[in-house]
């Protein structure tokens, strides 16, 4: 069953259909009104009982029909253009999920639609009138006027249009933003500004210069019409015409004896009724269209009569009276096309169209090339990847671009405090860390600490009963060399006892001594594979004993391969990656961890694996790039942040992850040697 939209989909198609049905309306009442003064059309002539009789469709009729194909191919040509974004907005309204993919395609098509629709709008305009006009007008040069008039209205609609269908359209775009963030550029069809500017003004001088020529034409044409006209009137006038000379060889002679002022004049004679009608030419007639105007205007229009719509052919006629009371119709037929005047309107449109493109493309390209000026500044802070009080945007004019550059160094001045305040914020926080991290160690020391501190006092219980044995045996005439030798060699083990332990609480010492500098203070220096171990052994002994936990170290490499960096800061990235191992298994006992190190070409590669519960696949992908943890709010995700970071910066390595869910997590750490 197929699913009904949702209202405010109906709405926005509504609105959208809307705003083409109501351009095509006043497309075709434009063309309405325009049309009769460009096409010099009989005055008076569109009166519509008059059209009805003088052709088959009146000129309402046929600008209707147009309007209704215009706006039919409109509807389904918006509607396959649309589908996808229509389809989409039926999921945003209705609250479903939309993938990026989808959100793409729709910013892409309305980046393309509205260009799409202006010329399927200037094409469709086009070519129905054109054709429709070869249909009804006879003259080519009508034609070729009216083509020239529909291209220019059609134009400029259409610009209307794409600004119309932009707006609409802009606001579908920002509806995508409000489901993803994500972008990108150069998403669909790429016009630069100076593009732009010119593709939208061009059509409006055009339209300007192509109305104010060819009404200029049509009303110098009417006027050589009236004058051509008028000079015949004067001389059958002239004539004192009696009733009696009011037949056709009288006629004859005497329109004859009338100079014509071209020889393609020719004088015509109608009799009573139409029953006769006689022209001076042979090539030349008098249609049906000049006997309907002349008995629906004649009074009206003072005798001048046209020969059809858009053909530049019009007659002055008098009528006289004959001796029976019968009407004749006597003048003169005579062309007003001046091709000459009409190339001059012609060539004079096409230079100032020119002259005006090349005055606008300058003008446009010094805009655009302030704005790339800016862009390009823009890109240059970008590609820096640094923000600094000295990569200002330089304010070179009074105007919007000043303005542009003036607030996005003001922006620019509270991103530097923003990105203090963070540095700030993120330096008391990895202190913090590093505390709680300390805070942790201080269990384990005291553990770590506390036995050989009892083996110490043991020792020195057993070493202080064997001197009171020596200081009592010294006059004892019964105790021998070797008995000396015995309690000298018991006194020597427990001092090697000491020794051991003393040795051992050195090296817990000097560990958590080293854990306990600031990252401020890191010291590089080189250290062996041993050394590292050693270290991250003594710290983790505790954390791992009380959890029981069992670390597994696997050496694929020599153990005397040196390593140059800190210490201190690598024990704490992989004290800190073996602690989310442990805590990975949330408190189950008798786990593995195992601690791999391997030589893979110029790197030393350290692997801390766990068989726990693993990473969601979001918290992998953003794992590094920001603080993210899965232990909630036990958990802040700054350790491994800082790991990263610390091998970042500090080893010129880096870190990946392996995980998941349900399986375990191993971390990498690449460190070149």
């Amino acid at each position: 069953m197929k699913t009904k939209h949702t209202k405010e989909l109906k709405i926005f198609k509504l609105k959208f259909i809307g705003m083409v049905l109501l351009l095509d309306l006043i497309a075709v009442i434009l063309i309405y009104f325009i049309m009769p003064l460009v096409q010099n059309f009989p005055p008076l002539s569109e009166d519509f009982a008059f059209q009805e009789e003088v052709q088959p469709v009146t000129h309402v009729e046929q600008y209707t029909i147009v309007y209704l194909i215009g706006v039919t191919i409109h509807i389904l040509s918006f509607k396959f253009l649309m589908k996808k974004i229509y389809s989409y907005l039926d999921k945003y309204y209705r609250k479903e999920k939309i993938s990026y993919n989808e959100i793409k395609t729709v910013r892409k098509l309305c980046f393309n639609i509205p260009y799409l629709v202006f010329f399927v709008q200037i094409i469709l305009f086009t070519t129905i009138g054109v054709l429709f006009n070869f249909v009804m007008l006879a003259s080519a040069l009508s034609i070729l006027r009216f083509t020239l008039m529909i291209i220019a209205i059609a134009s400029i609609l259409s610009i209307i249009l794409l600004i119309g269908s932009q707006k609409i359209l802009y606001n579908v775009i920002l509806t995508t933003y409000e489901i993803s963030n994500e972008y990108e550029k150069h998403n669909g069809y790429r016009i630069t500004n100076s593009q732009n500017l010119l593709f939208q003004m061009v059509p409006f001088i055009a339209v300007i210069l192509i109305v104010i020529s060819l009404i200029g034409y049509s009303k110098a044409v009417q006027q050589e019409g009236f004058a051509t006209g008028n000079y015949y009137k004067a001389y059958i006038e002239s004539k004192n015409i009696n009733s009696n000379d009011v037949n056709m060889e009288s006629l004859k002679q005497l329109l004859s004896s009338i100079p014509i002022q071209d020889s393609t004049h020719c004088y015509f004679i109608i009799s009573p009724n139409d029953e006769d009608i006689y022209i001076s030419s042979p090539d030349a007639e008098i249609s049906d269209f000049v006997l309907s105007y002349r008995n629906y205007f004649f009074e009206q229009t003072g005798g001048f009569l046209y020969e059809k719509f858009g053909v530049d052919e019009q007659l002055y006629a008098m009528n006289l009276t004959d001796i029976n009371g019968d009407t004749w119709y006597i003048g003169f037929k005579y062309s007003v096309i001046d091709m000459n005047l009409f190339l001059y309107y012609f060539a004079l449109i096409i230079v100032l169209l020119i002259v005006y493109s090349i005055l606008l493309y300058i003008w446009s390209h010094n805009i655009s090339s302030n704005l790339i000026k800016t862009s390009n500044s823009l890109k240059y802070i970008v590609d820096s990847n640094n923000i600094d009080k000295n990569n200002i945007l330089p304010i070179v004019s009074n105007d919007e671009f000043g303005d542009l550059a003036y607030y996005y160094n003001k922006i620019q001045e509270l991103t530097i405090k923003n990105v203090e305040q963070i540095h700030d914020n993120q330096e008391t926080l990895m202190e913090k860390e590093r505390l709680a991290s300390l805070g942790q160690l201080i269990g384990g020391i005291a553990h770590n600490l506390k036995t050989p501190i009892m083996s110490i006092s043991g020792a020195a219980e057993g070493l202080t009963d064997l001197i009171k044995e020596y200081d009592n045996s010294i006059e004892d005439p019964e105790v021998n060399s070797n008995d000396h030798h015995d309690i000298a060699k018991d006194m020597e083990t427990w001092v090697s006892k000491i020794k051991t332990h003393t040795e051992y609480m050195s090296d817990v010492i000097t560990a958590v001594k080293g854990q306990a500098v600031t990252l401020n203070n890191e010291e590089a220096m080189t250290f062996t594979i041993e050394e590292l171990l050693k270290r991250v052994n003594i710290l983790m002994r505790h954390e791992l004993k009380n959890a029981i936990v069992y670390l597994n170290t696997s050496m694929k490499t020599d153990e005397s391969t040196t390593i140059h960096g800190d210490v201190n800061s690598l024990v704490q990235v992989i004290n800190n990656m073996i602690s989310n191992s442990i805590q990975s298994y949330n408190g189950k006992p008798e786990q593995n961890i195992d601690l791999i190190v391997e030589k893979e070409e110029n790197n030393i590669i350290i692997s801390i694996k766990d068989y726990g519960a693993g990473m969601p696949k979001n918290v992998k992908n953003k794992l590094f790039k920001e603080m993210i943890t899965t232990k909630g709010k036990n958990g802040t995700g700054l350790g491994l942040y800082m790991s990263y970071s610390t091998i970042r910066a500090h080893f010129n390595g880096n870190i990946t992850v392996d995980s998941e869910e349900g399986l375990g997590t191993t971390f990498h750490i690449y460190l070149p040697l």
